[in-house]
């Protein structure tokens, strides 16, 4: 199982970014990804989830109504398209793909355990987005 991160880098503050997360080698039917974000010095953050079978989606309280997570079935991704960046979303950031889970994966989703980083799978590298004038 393979997640590459794609679509960082500079952009002005009040503007809007989509990160790419591009899934390969997973065979099971059902699997989520998960958003963080990392800054130096503190722990990674959960930022918003979507799993590949129905869609279900779980997202922080701090990006409610700003950002979104979507799906691209097709080509095995998933976005997440960031508006009105400020410089305090200046970070790394992950995406990682859970394959396994030790109950329903709905379930999983709906109790927001899809953003705690312990209990996430595989992980990509990360991208850099930087937010600055």
């Amino acid at each position: 199982v393979q997640a590459v991160e794609s679509g960082g880098g500079l952009v002005r503050p009040g503007g809007s970014r989509t990160l790419s997360c591009q899934v390969s080698g997973v065979s099971h039917p059902v699997w989520v990804v998960s958003w963080f974000r990392q800054t130096p010095g503190k722990e990674r953050e959960g930022i918003a989830c979507v799993s590949r079978g129905d869609g279900a989606e779980y997202y922080a309280d701090f990006v409610k109504g700003r950002w979104m997570i979507s799906r691209d079935n097709p080509n095995d991704a998933v976005e997440l398209r960031m508006a009105d960046l400020s410089p305090q979303d200046t970070a790394v950031y992950y995406c990682a793909v859970t394959t396994q889970f030790s109950f329903s994966p709905n379930v999983w989703v709906a109790w927001g355990s899809c953003l705690r980083p312990a209990e996430v799978g595989t992980w990509g590298q990360g991208t850099q987005v930087t937010v600055s004038s």
